[in-house]
């Protein structure tokens, strides 16, 4: 099943919801960043929460996920636009962690001390941030805890990712629910409710459950109608003209200076580890259109 999301909002306008399958996305940057087992469900979380922070957005705008905390992992960064397109890096990729249970410890291995901090591009002339601290550590129960705080919408996010012993994801997705004023008090409890009964995100999505099916679980016997269906893809914005622009940023004296020492350079890019090589006569190109 291709990656897509489905985004709703109950008839009476008071509640929004949004439901994805990022099985295939996740797959895709934890293949290329070569995560361990517990780096590969926070990174697959973060990816598929960013996902849905990127589908509340309006064409052309974008926003930054960094949770960064004080466990073995560091950082996780995403970027996700309005269309779908999503990706995303771990700093250190080789963490894997299971807590008493034998369960894989995402918490733990993110840091139980951090900060959630959220930019979004929306074409202003000054990105919008915020910031808060890291509450649980879950990705899911933070994204929650900002939105609710930081933007005043009471939010319910849930994630899930599910890795198989050969370290290969077979199932990944969330979805995100959001009060909207004036609240409707009952509805609001009944999906309390509902969350409280649902199984396991991460059983329901390796049954096959797709984004509607998540919908119809959490919305039964609630009216409500879909507004979009939108397909997803890990998808990097770098190329080797970004890349340029980043060596001709470093001022014509860097440049001439890396071009005497080292003659050739090559850049990674941190999302995608797509790399770019600039040679002698490349980077002489470069030093000459200063």
């Amino acid at each position: 099943m291709n990656d897509y999301l489905v985004r709703i909002i109950t008839e009476n306008g008071s509640v929004r919801a949004l439901a994805c399958v990022t099985t295939a996305l996740v797959n895709e940057a934890c293949r290329r960043h070569g995560t361990w087992p517990t780096a590969t469900v926070a990174l697959g979380r973060a990816l598929t929460g960013g996902t849905l922070m990127g589908a509340l957005l309006k064409t052309g705008q974008r926003v930054a996920l960094s949770f960064e905390g004080n466990g073995p992992l560091k950082k996780i960064l995403v970027e996700a636009d309005a269309n779908g397109a999503v990706r995303g890096s771990v700093r250190v990729p080789a963490v894997h962690m299971e807590d008493s249970e034998g369960r894989l410890d995402v918490a733990g291995a993110l840091g139980k001390a951090g900060l959630l901090t959220i930019t979004k591009d929306l074409g202003l002339k000054e990105p919008y941030k915020g910031i808060v601290p890291l509450v649980t550590s879950e990705i899911g129960e933070d994204l929650a805890w900002y939105l609710t705080e930081s933007e005043q919408i009471p939010s319910a996010v849930g994630l899930g990712v599910f890795v198989e012993p050969d370290n290969s994801v077979s199932a990944a997705g969330g979805f995100m629910i959001q009060a909207l004023p004036p609240s409707d008090d009952a509805v609001v409890e009944r999906l309390m409710q509902r969350l409280a009964e649902l199984p396991p995100l991460t059983a329901l999505l390796r049954q096959g459950d797709t984004p509607e099916d998540l919908l119809a679980k959490l919305f039964a016997d609630i009216p409500y109608t879909v507004l979009e269906k939108r397909a997803l893809a890990f998808v990097c914005s770098c190329s080797r003209e970004r890349i340029e622009r980043v060596l001709l940023s470093l001022g014509k004296q860097d440049l001439a200076e890396l071009l005497e020492k080292q003659g050739e350079t090559e850049v990674t890019c941190e999302f995608c580890l797509e790399r770019y090589h600039f040679d002698r006569p490349g980077l002489k190109r470069l030093l000459d259109s200063i």
